[in-house]
């Protein structure tokens, strides 16, 4: 190596470079870009040209910020019949001050879409309101029949216990009068055993009543009402009271009535 050629290992080579930061060059040509990003932008916002419709609607408003000149031929006609800028319409002045408001249309819908549009919605509102009615309607009336299918059975499941014990005492009652076999076969309550024995007759029985009478049927508050009459006027008992009474005078007198509800 030779004396006058420094090595580039020491400090004298070194400070002869200068200061060298690791991504400083890079940071610098970044900020460059978005700058000249943000003056193209400018640059082109400003040069933008503007659509027919922002062109109007800028001419538009500027024509409304300002007053109307005297070159203006209503205006000049109107002053010279005496009337002053600002002053209301009218010989007495007491009409109107600013003009009437413009309603422009910027929509290419049609003369009178507004109304249809207006009458539209008042159909669908009033269809759903006729909806919802419907429905209210709909639910009462469910609620109304839940509430009478439950009194009705309320009614077959109380009819039903009035004519077990109704039964029960004409058995009883029959029985102290030695009578051995009731009017009608369901007028004393029934055993197990009795329908095992009189199964084949009670089936035979069966079918005849079904040929004359076309299987009618009598209902548990039509029997209750026919052994209650039967009890009354044999026997002079009511169920409800739980009395036997000694003639029909003294039971007509002393006994509310005939059905649950007069005893209530």
């Amino acid at each position: 190596m030779a004396e006058d050629e420094d090595d580039y290992m020491s400090d004298a080579f070194l400070k002869q470079i200068g200061e060298v930061r690791p991504g400083m060059p890079m940071v610098k040509r970044v900020k460059d870009a978005l700058k000249r990003e943000t003056l193209h932008k400018e640059k082109n916002e400003k040069n933008r040209q503007k659509t027919y419709k922002e062109q109007e609607q800028e001419s538009r408003e500027a024509l409304l910020h300002n007053s109307i000149s005297n070159e203006n031929r209503g205006f000049a006609m109107l002053q010279k019949m005496g009337y002053k800028a600002g002053q209301g319409l009218g010989k007495d002045g007491a009409g109107r001050v600013e003009p009437i408001p413009l309603n422009i249309k910027t929509d290419r819908g049609g003369i009178g879409i507004e109304e249809v549009k207006k009458r539209k919605a008042e159909e669908k509102l009033e269809h759903y309101r006729r909806k919802v009615q419907v429905k209210r309607h709909a639910e009462k009336q469910s609620l109304e029949n839940y509430r009478a299918r439950m009194r009705t059975e309320k009614d077959e499941r109380q009819s039903e216990g009035d004519l077990r014990r109704s039964q029960r005492a004409c058995e009883q009652l029959d029985s102290q009068r030695c009578i051995g076999v009731p009017r009608e076969s369901w007028y004393w309550p029934g055993t197990e055993d009795d329908k095992e024995e009189d199964s084949d007759k009670e089936t035979e029985a069966k079918q005849e009543e079904e040929e004359e009478d076309e299987g009618e049927e009598l209902s548990s508050l039509d029997k209750l009402q026919i052994l209650t009459s039967y009890l009354r006027g044999v026997h002079f008992y009511c169920i409800w009271c739980g009395t036997m009474y000694n003639d029909e005078d003294d039971l007509t007198s002393n006994c509310p009535g005939d059905t649950a509800t007069d005893h209530d």
